[in-house]
């Protein structure tokens, strides 16, 4: 078996701006493992928030042993980007070689398309109104908030797509008294859902605060072993794979979340359809699904998944799995 990993970049398609900067590229990880003439590929995002960059990832994959197993990856490497990208890429190979798709070998029905959110870029209120007014026609948007400004965006954004659903995204940029004080202009907003309202390390104080609106774990939750410090915090957990370092521990974190009651989100870092490709299995059935990397873009993958008016749908074999 052999493993290689290459860094690829994707323009964007606008400039895309959140709580922490901004940025025109996707830059990612691609890795390819290949054994007996056959290849399987993965893609990851490294993501600064949890210290990660292309070369510390790259030198975590390049520092496997050959011959690695799914199940033997998870001794040998930690939640995260680098596992993710192999552990995709060893599904991949299964499938390749068995011939079936790898929603058959995990034991899951064959997935549909998804409707997913479409993030509009943290602007001026009266830019962002501009992007919701471009895109009323989606049926789910989500913003990007998290400063001190974000009542005027939000209500720029409900003007101009009053009929679309909206989640925000607040990136841990909330105290507990600005949540406290946005919360019911949430509500009289339509808004259906806010994603990490508190930075991961003071997010106690949601225990016993009233949420009116459902709040969902972002940040602080990555895998199975996360679930704990939720409790009597969040009503949602995102699932990522970037954060749960690959389907395998996607698939675990899902089925766990929702035996303790939890609802679940699918997300995505901002990267092609190859880094989404696995998260359309995770994403059958969810309370929200927010794999809009690819529409982000302004280049993709040859075999690129298709959006439409029913969503994201899975991938084609060309592309994965």
């Amino acid at each position: 078996m052999k493993i290689d990993v290459t860094p690829d970049t994707f323009r964007l398609a606008q400039v895309f701006t959140i709580s922490r900067g901004s940025r025109t590229e996707a830059r990612v990880l691609t890795v390819r493992v290949s054994e007996g003439g056959v290849t399987g590929w993965g893609e990851c995002v490294p993501y600064a928030r949890y210290d990660e960059t292309l070369e510390s990832v790259t030198a975590q994959i390049e520092g496997l042993p050959e011959g690695v197993s799914r199940e033997g990856l998870y001794d040998l490497l930690p939640a995260g980007a680098a596992r993710n990208a192999v552990d995709c890429a060893l599904w991949d190979l299964e499938a390749k070689r068995s011939g079936k798709r790898v929603w058959e070998l995990a034991g899951r029905p064959e997935p549909g398309p998804e409707i997913t959110a479409y993030t509009l870029s943290l602007a001026t209120p009266d830019e962002m109104r501009a992007q919701a007014t471009k895109n009323a026609h989606r049926p789910l948007l989500k913003i990007k908030l998290g400063t001190p400004d974000d009542m005027p965006r939000l209500e720029a954004v409900r003007a101009g797509a009053p009929a679309s659903t909206i989640i925000v995204d607040a990136n841990e940029g909330w105290s507990a008294e600005v949540y406290a004080d946005l919360a019911p202009h949430l509500v009289r907003l339509g808004v259906a859902l806010v994603e990490q309202p508190l930075p991961a390390g003071e997010d106690e104080a949601l225990i016993g605060m009233e949420r009116p609106v459902p709040v969902c774990a972002d940040e602080s939750a990555h895998d199975c072993a996360s679930l704990p410090k939720l409790k009597g915090k969040y009503d949602v957990v995102n699932i990522k794979l970037d954060k749960t370092g690959g389907l395998t521990e996607a698939l675990r974190l899902r089925a766990a979340a929702l035996a303790e009651g939890y609802e679940v989100m699918v997300g995505c870092m901002v990267g092609s359809s190859l880094a989404m490709a696995p998260a359309t299995l995770v994403a059958q059935g969810a309370k929200v699904v927010d794999l809009d990397g690819p529409l982000l873009l302004a280049e993709d993958r040859e075999h690129p998944l298709l959006f439409d008016v029913r969503g994201v749908h899975p991938p084609e074999r060309a592309l994965w799995g």
